[in-house]
């Protein structure tokens, strides 16, 4: 596999993006409507144990530009689910790394409470271990509406550090384990910069599995998600309204036809509500403080619209 490569990308045409109805082609510009709000995601905050070589939004032990958003903060965004009779099924929590939030276990549980699944997106490592305890309760009562769901970006430590640095392959190996032995709903995400097929990534994973006595199907997609790579500054193609039928993509499948992500900005005095999980500090996705506010449709104006959603069918809910 170390032979494989990508093929070089050009750089993104710096006309491309500029305007949030036309494209630089002069097209009318693809935009998506809310069908609902399936899921709602909250970033617990930026700050992460890891600094990886590619992160979707840079976290790292020192970027607090999202600040931890607070139990009653996110108390609050169940409330106007509640009031608003919203269709909402899943709260995803995202960061960072979200364990590092001291709230974290309090926002699982109150969301759990409240009939909804429960995502959290974690790297499995010490900041998650140390929550061992109060992970294995939440599990007894609520079992698979609790989901966890542990970042693996390739299937053998060389590439998987490559990402994520030196020393983090093992105690996340030990973290997944362990969700495995105590029978936790849990999927991996992985990443694909490398350009591998997926059948050759798969049969790696299942490997992985076995040798490690790790309970998941690696040809399940659902479980084991392989999320296309970004790069805001490759060259790619902006999606007209005439791309869905030219694509044959149904717009209803995009994630911002579902969902909604909730930030606490370092400074601010209420959180937002951001029309991506991938865009969190780009002024045009931001859409108010509350959910009502929020349901207005989304011009497909960033790189991020294309690569990952449109053109890579990538979407970060189980929903």
């Amino acid at each position: 596999m170390d032979g494989v490569s990508q093929p070089e990308s050009k750089s993104l045409d710096p006309k491309k993006f500029q305007d949030p109805d036309v494209t630089a082609a002069g097209e009318t510009r693809a935009q998506v409507s809310l069908d609902g709000l399936k899921t709602l995601w909250i970033n617990t905050g930026t700050l992460c144990n890891l600094t990886c070589a590619n992160c979707y939004i840079e976290s790292s032990p020192r970027n607090d530009r999202l600040s931890y958003i607070t139990i009653d903060e996110v108390r609050s965004y169940l409330d106007e689910i509640r009031d608003e009779s919203l269709e909402t099924e899943e709260i995803g929590f995202t960061g960072g790394e979200p364990f590092m939030n001291l709230d974290m276990i309090q926002m699982l549980e109150v969301a759990l409470l409240r009939g909804f699944r429960a995502l959290v997106l974690t790297n499995a490592m010490k900041p998650m271990r140390h929550h061992e305890a109060a992970l294995k309760k939440l599990k007894y009562w609520f079992n698979d509406k609790l989901v966890v769901r542990v970042s693996v970006d390739h299937y053998t430590q060389q590439r998987h550090e490559e990402e994520r640095g030196p020393g983090s392959w093992q105690p996340m190996l030990d973290g997944l384990i362990w969700l495995s032995q105590n029978k936790f709903n849990f999927d991996i995400a992985g990443r694909t910069p490398w350009g591998e097929e997926e059948m050759a990534m798969r049969e790696g994973y299942a490997e992985l599995f076995a040798e490690h006595d790790i309970s998941m199907d690696a040809d399940d997609s659902s479980r084991l998600v392989l999320f296309p790579e970004m790069d805001e500054k490759q060259d790619v193609p902006e999606i007209t309204d005439q791309c869905w039928s030219i694509l044959d993509v149904d717009p209803g499948t995009m994630m911002c036809a579902t969902s909604r992500m909730v930030v606490k900005r370092k400074g601010a005095e209420k959180p937002a509500v951001i029309a991506c999980t991938l865009l969190p500090y780009d002024d045009q996705f931001e859409l108010g403080t509350t959910l009502a506010e929020s349901s207005d449709d989304i011009p497909l104006n960033h790189p991020h619209c294309a690569k990952f959603c449109v053109l890579g069918g990538g979407a970060c809910s189980q929903s």
